[in-house]
């Protein structure tokens, strides 16, 4: 059980890391609104709007590693299976 807990907090950190990397690697804060530039077609004038998009940022790796890091510390309090002692 700590090999699980231990390769599960491995896995997710690596999963984290490779999500943060495919959406961009935002340095920043996490986003779930992103501005865009829009140009009216009357005025010719720039505006921005925003659409609805998650871009992970910084604080979601750090969520993913202290997650990773409660999976670990937790198993250091699990015990071993006992192992049946051979007769002799």
């Amino acid at each position: 059980m700590k090999k699980t807990c231990r390769v599960i907090a491995l896995l997710l950190v690596v999963a984290a890391a490779g999500f943060w990397l495919a959406t961009g690697a935002n340095r920043g804060w996490t986003k779930t609104n992103v501005p865009k530039k829009t140009l009216d077609e009357v005025t010719g004038i720039e505006g921005i709007t925003y659409e609805k998009k998650f871009v992970p940022g910084i604080d979601f790796l750090g969520a993913a590693a202290v997650g990773a890091g409660i999976l670990i510390g937790a198993s250091f309090l699990l015990r071993n299976k006992n192992k049946p002692q051979p007769s002799h």
